[in-house]
């Protein structure tokens, strides 16, 4: 539903807060608990429920917002899943047990068993909105929200892939973006008009695809568009039109350093409560152990009793009410410099009025940062006040009621460390693309191989599944926790586990020797993009199809 801009002389100037919400495909059916599915689990808990909540909110008290919401297929599949929900499920209340728990141990202590109670409201406000008010699907309570036309949901390519990098093989590329809008598509019905570039990664070229594919529009870093290639009119606070209808929208970069700053940041804030501080590292290893991994490895347990206090000393006592306070404050501030941004741009800009673009990970707000939807609630409520000179707006209603962009060529970027690939391509996980770029190869020209052939069921269904292990394969969050150092093993396998699910498929399919039990097996452990094609790694247009005979395939 497309919703009406004010005109330019009731408003100075546009504000587009963007969230992507992303977590890598991380579902294991052959173990009885996974300790990667908590990352699921957590952001569940602490993001996505919060924040359904924040919309459930603003839309019981008619408040006139705008929000855009990027989900990832990964993501999306992941929340439809029928293992990880009833998982989910034992997830939330083993949270609830330790809860109650907690108010018993800490029944002498009383500041610290007010914030044991608060927990258990917590976690039993989030399963009474995830299994009593949606009955378990995230997913229906975002198309409810987006069906007001006051949030717009885009997606992302299949799993992440930094397209950049996969750029050897554009057939690569333009399955990652294809197969991304067509789960948006499967899930909601109607095709996105906005796509989130995995790590606002770009290159010169990348809006063909995305044409191709329907998008209007797309985001890039800053310097995307000031190094475009023709110096921007209006700087970032206008989007630049591609050269073939497809705009370019680039980060503000002061709204992002409000946020992401370590620094100067408002998640550093010292009320704020710390994330790094968790009773499943702090407390008894026998009383803890049936809340953690396998009874014995630490991890966190989201019952966090400090604030962030500072990088000396002691952290004193968590207190919610100043930290709401602090939020309420930190909106308000945020806002309040917008406006005064807004002011300033308009002495330079009469048409178009400005846009200053937001895009934030989803995940820092209410994991991460644990007040984060409560800043961004009161920023939403704040900026749709009258008393404020600053309109919310989503970008593809942006571009239907502004004049036509400028025209040009972003510049290569992402919003990575330095501003380009280095965090995905350095000395701790470039192992990793020749033998992506290989893998792709062989599924395109077995994709070739088998074009015109008659196939049986099994045949198919094993050139579908190797194309699901080259995708999966391709997640930018394999090299991206590499670089980052932090679940080194988990990322070497996924990524060696994958490459050795293609290689053998690939064989056995070369061979006409696919063993149905062990291609039923992978179907279940990666049951992802149920509607693949094998054929999209060899359109109509790559070429003609071989002579009967030629591939042994019967």
């Amino acid at each position: 539903m497309t919703k009406s801009l004010p005109r330019s002389n009731d408003k100075q100037g546009f504000l587009s807060i963007i969230l992507h919400a992303h977590l890598p495909y991380v579902r294991h059916p052959e173990h009885d608990s996974f300790f990667e599915e908590n990352w699921l689990f957590e952001a569940m808990t602490e993001c996505y429920l919060p924040l359904i909540g924040v919309l459930d909110r603003l839309h019981s008290d008619n408040v006139d917002y705008r929000l855009t919401l990027s989900l990832s297929p990964t993501l999306m599949t992941m929340l439809r899943d029928e293992l990880l929900q009833t998982r989910y499920l034992k997830y939330l209340h083993s949270r609830l047990e330790l809860a109650e728990k907690e108010i018993i141990r800490t029944r002498k202590q009383p500041e610290y068993q007010k914030l044991a109670r608060l927990y258990r409201r917590f976690f039993l406000n989030a399963l009474n909105t995830y299994q009593e008010q949606y009955q378990g699907d995230l997913l229906a309570a975002f198309k409810k929200h987006q069906a007001t036309g006051k949030l717009e949901l885009i997606t992302t390519a299949a799993t992440h892939g930094f397209l950049p990098l996969l750029n050897v093989s554009e057939t690569a590329v333009r399955n990652q973006v294809n197969t991304g809008i067509a789960t948006f598509k499967a899930n909601f019905g109607h095709a996105p008009s906005g796509f989130w570039l995995p790590e606002c990664g770009y290159y010169p070229g990348l809006e063909t695809v995305l044409a191709d594919a329907g998008i209007e529009y797309f985001f890039v870093d800053t310097h995307g568009v000031t190094g475009a290639s023709q110096q921007p009119w209006n700087g970032v606070y206008a989007p630049i039109d591609c050269g073939n209808g497809v705009a370019a929208f680039a980060r503000d970069p002061e709204s992002s350093q409000q946020v992401w700053s370590a620094k100067e940041g408002y998640p550093g804030d010292f009320n704020y409560r710390e994330y790094y501080s968790d009773i499943g590292f702090e407390l008894d290893a026998d009383y803890i152990a049936p809340y953690i991994l396998d009874r014995k490895t630490r991890i966190n347990t989201g019952i966090k009793y400090h604030r962030v206090t500072g990088d000396n000393g002691a952290k004193e006592i968590y207190n919610p009410r100043k930290a709401l306070a602090k939020a309420y404050e930190h909106a308000q501030d945020f806002i309040d410099k917008r406006q005064h941004q807004i002011d300033r741009l308009g002495a330079t800009m009469d048409r178009p009025p400005p846009i200053i673009i937001a895009p934030y990970d989803a995940e820092l707000f209410g994991h991460w940062w644990f007040e984060g939807t409560h800043w961004l609630e009161c920023v939403l409520r704040l900026a749709s006040e009258n008393s404020h000179g600053v309109q919310l707006a989503g970008c593809g209603d942006y571009l239907k009621q502004q004049p036509s962009p400028q025209v040009a060529t972003p510049a290569a970027s992402t919003w990575g460390d330095q501003g380009y690939s280095s965090y995905w391509i350095n000395e701790a996980n470039d192992w990793i693309y020749p033998l992506l770029h290989k893998a792709e190869q062989e599924m395109e020209k077995l994709a070739r191989d088998v074009r015109g052939l008659a196939l049986t069921p099994l045949q198919t269904r094993a050139l579908n599944q190797a194309a699901r292990s080259v995708l999966l394969a391709q997640a930018s969050d394999w090299p991206f926790i590499l670089k980052s150092g932090t679940t080194i093993d988990y990322a070497n396998k996924r990524v060696t586990d994958h490459l050795a699910r293609f290689n053998y498929l690939h064989d056995s399919i070369r061979k006409n020797r696919i063993n149905e039990r062990y291609l039923t097996a992978l179907e279940i452990m990666d049951n992802i993009f149920p509607d693949i094609d094998f054929r999209d790694y060899n359109p109509p247009s790559a070429g003609v199809s071989p002579k009967p005979g030629r591939f042994n395939v019967r």
